[in-house]
């Protein structure tokens, strides 16, 4: 896995073999960077549910003013810690994402959601955000899953693609906080 875009480009990143992880592929990631364009520059990013850190390093290469990498997995947390050696503006926290309104006060003008498939967190993540109003009006959400059907609603929905089983749900909060 490497950083596919940006000012560091060709950065090696580890992790694609962190257990209970899924890394987004290189197709998929400069897809989805594609798509969300100049959107990133100078945007506080949420990487939840990190793993490698890959999208969130990949954000801050495009020009994201920061990002806050969030896993509860220590392997996972060491490896974004690795990943993210001589990247300004990469902070970590090891936490439940369901836990992190105690330890923060930040608000997100983007956040990348990648949770684990099979335990379909995208539903409960997004009201999890609103009701701890760690999304910023007009934020934009990336949700990464397979087979997980969840309502839009408070949200717009900007953009959906497919990629084999695997589904990229572009997302802006629509609700005043």
């Amino acid at each position: 896995m490497r950083i596919i875009s940006g000012i560091y480009k060709g950065k090696k990143i580890n992790g694609f073999n962190i257990d209970g992880t899924r890394p987004t592929m290189d197709r998929v990631k400069e897809s989805l960077f594609a798509m969300i364009g100049q959107e990133i520059k100078n945007k506080t990013c949420l990487d939840l549910y990190a793993g490698s850190g890959s999208l969130g390093l990949e954000a801050i290469s495009n020009g994201a003013k920061s990002c806050l990498f969030v896993d509860k997995n220590e392997v996972a947390i060491k490896t974004i810690r690795e990943n993210a050696k001589g990247i300004p503006n990469a902070s970590i926290l090891k936490s439940d994402a369901f836990q992190i309104h105690q330890k923060i006060q930040t608000q997100f003008d983007f956040v990348f959601l990648d949770p684990p498939y099979h335990l379909s967190l995208i539903k409960p993540t997004l009201d999890y955000l609103l009701e701890h109003k760690l999304l910023k009006k007009d934020a934009i959400i990336v949700c990464e899953y397979e087979e997980e059907n969840f309502p839009l609603e408070p949200f717009q929905l900007l953009k959906e693609r497919k990629y084999g089983k695997k589904m990229i749900k572009i997302i802006k909060n629509s609700k005043m906080l």
